[in-house]
């Protein structure tokens, strides 16, 4: 196991080649949980996420021949960005192995550092298995993205920074995937504040740890946008370390992943990605025992497809009445269209797309069927622009 000795040399040897991420209030997320909210933004690497930490410990720890050989890695995306970069740096080959489902700019981004870049698997463990069948063939040292003492003991750095800088902080939430982040920051943070209390933060389809934790079987699996978390096996060496020290795990429902991914970009102007957002996810869904207490959360990664940021704000908008997305049952008889749009541009609202139907969707040849989507300033305001339209029409909101 390792000790707070052992997470401090490591962010002496990582020091210049790691950024030291800033920790920053947020008024708008403190307000909304009752609670002092800090944001570690390690989404602010070079290559996006917390996983720099422990590659360039980790590598840096590599003896001579061991960089001859080369080194290899598994992992959905921010992992095998980190190891690229570092392996780059040193000058070290590097081959990494990928789901098939990782996001291209991930996959794209990892390639650009320099890697070997193979595609393999439905699943972690899929693209793990064949990792280590590629580095017992070719003689590669093996990477593993969480357990490993090395990658461990580069990961607690996130907490020994947080701590150094927010000495009072009550509790800290960590996302959970295979246990290296968690284990690492419970060393150095329990070290450095007895007391304080560490929590995991692990979405519902996935929650292995949480699982392990219970003494039940580990069943995971569907989709989640949270695919850098989405780990079967939890690392042996963090599970005996965490076992130990965690104050809980929370186990978090997929929209409140979405919902935190919302919260940063608008609240706290910053982008993150699935997994990244999972602890801030974490305290929405569960915000009780932190309410009066000074929080620290980390947002672990900010590698997010553009598509599917944009997504998740639209259906954000949607779910918090801001963006309407309306049918409606209307006459077919010139001028209604215009009274329509006169209605929701009297009451405030901008149209954003029609869909007119009049020929095939409609129970009469006398009607059609109109689709609007509307863009309100709030739900209150999205309210009135429906209540204004059903003086006249029959409307259902989407």
């Amino acid at each position: 196991m390792i000790t707070l000795a052992d997470v401090e040399q490591a962010a002496e040897r990582i020091a210049g080649r790691v950024l030291r991420t800033p920790l920053l209030a947020s008024q708008a997320i403190s307000s909304l949980i009752g609670a002092d909210v800090v944001l570690k933004l390690d989404n602010l690497q070079v290559t996006g996420a917390f996983k720099e930490r422990g590659a360039a410990n980790r590598l840096a720890l590599l003896t001579e021949d061991e960089r001859a050989r080369g080194v290899i890695a598994m992992s959905a995306g921010n992992h095998a960005q980190a190891v690229a970069r570092h392996a780059n740096l040193l000058g070290i080959a590097a081959t990494i192995v990928m789901p098939k489902f990782t996001p291209s700019t991930k996959v794209t981004r990892t390639a650009a550092w320099g890697a070997n870049v193979v595609l393999v698997g439905d699943t972690l463990a899929e693209a793990a298995a064949h990792a280590h069948e590629l580095a017992a063939a070719q003689s590669l040292v093996f990477v593993h993205p969480y357990d490993d003492l090395g990658i461990i003991a580069g990961q607690g750095t996130l907490a020994l920074e947080m701590l150094h800088d927010a000495p009072d902080l009550d509790a800290i939430i960590i996302p959970v995937g295979g246990g290296g982040l968690i284990a690492g920051c419970l060393v150095a943070a329990t070290a450095l504040k007895p007391g304080i209390a560490v929590y995991g933060a692990e979405v519902e389809t996935y929650a292995a740890m949480a699982q392990r934790l219970a003494g039940r079987s580990v069943s995971v699996g569907g989709a989640t946008i949270a695919e850098g978390i989405a780990v079967r096996d939890i690392g042996e060496i963090p599970f005996e370390m965490v076992r130990r020290r965690i104050a809980g795990i929370l186990v978090t429902p997929e929209r409140a992943i979405e919902e935190a991914i919302g919260l940063l970009v608008e609240g706290a102007k910053t982008v993150a990605e699935g997994a990244g957002a999972a602890g801030l996810a974490a305290l929405l869904a569960h915000p009780e025992p932190f309410r009066g207490k000074k929080v620290g959360i980390a947002i672990t990664g900010g590698n997010i497809d553009a598509r599917i940021l944009s997504n998740v704000l639209l259906r954000d908008l949607l779910r918090d009445g801001r963006l309407l997305r309306l049918h409606l049952q209307i006459p077919d008889r010139p001028g209604v269209l215009a009274d329509i749009a006169g209605k929701i541009g009297d009451s405030g609202g901008n149209i954003i797309e029609v869909s007119h139907q009049r020929l095939f969707a409609s129970s009469s040849v006398q009607a059609a069927e109109l689709e609007v989507m509307v863009e309100a300033r709030d739900p209150i305001h999205a309210n009135a622009i429906v209540e204004a339209l059903e003086q006249s029409y029959i409307v259902r909101r989407v």
